[in-house]
């Protein structure tokens, strides 16, 4: 049984070393990783090959279940797609794999629990931000385009959505803009 293992870390700052060393210690021949949030599975490339490639009898090996996902839908999902395949999942942290009815059972209560942790990440986040803010320490994000551009593409007849394109910013970035030098 061929085994894939599939590592990924949500930021440049962390590493994927660690993860590497665990799949290919639990013997997986090929490993694919990837630096993308876990939040969703968009964008995420080299799960998507590893998906496509994974055949009947394979083994998709993660070191924890939350480097697959963090949305127990996502989880489930991907848990069905395997079993589709006739392919398995297996997570080394804690061991369990989806090969038994008892491992699709921890499986979904681990995407649980890792979705529930996504959802206390983003308000632990949402509180520092509110926290910043009440001392006027916030200011959020930096603006990656320069309103005077955008306005500037537009006085010269150029479609909105075209800016948006051309300036790598969302619609609503252009519209903010605008609206912004009227008043």
């Amino acid at each position: 049984m061929p085994k894939i293992g599939y590592a990924r870390v949500s930021s440049s700052s962390q590493d994927l070393n660690i993860q590497k060393a665990k799949l290919k210690t639990a013997g997986c021949e090929v490993i694919r990783s990837e630096t993308v949030s876990g939040a969703s599975r968009d964008d995420r490339s080299e799960l998507a090959t590893v998906l496509e490639f994974l055949r009947e009898g394979d083994e998709l090996v993660v070191h924890r279940l939350d480097r697959l996902g963090r949305s127990t839908r996502d989880v489930l999902n991907l848990v069905h797609e395997l079993d589709a395949k006739g392919a398995s999942l297996r997570v080394l942290e804690p061991e369990v794999t989806t090969a038994g009815d008892m491992g699709r059972m921890v499986i979904t209560v681990l995407g649980m629990v890792a979705d529930m942790e996504l959802k206390f990440i983003r308000d632990r986040q949402r509180a520092g931000i509110d926290a910043a803010k009440d001392k006027g320490v916030y200011k959020g994000r930096r603006k990656s385009v320069d309103d005077d551009e955008i306005r500037r593409l537009a006085n010269e007849g150029i479609a909105k959505a075209q800016i948006a394109r051309d300036l790598g910013v969302s619609r609503m970035t252009v519209y903010r803009a605008l609206a912004d030098a009227e008043t």
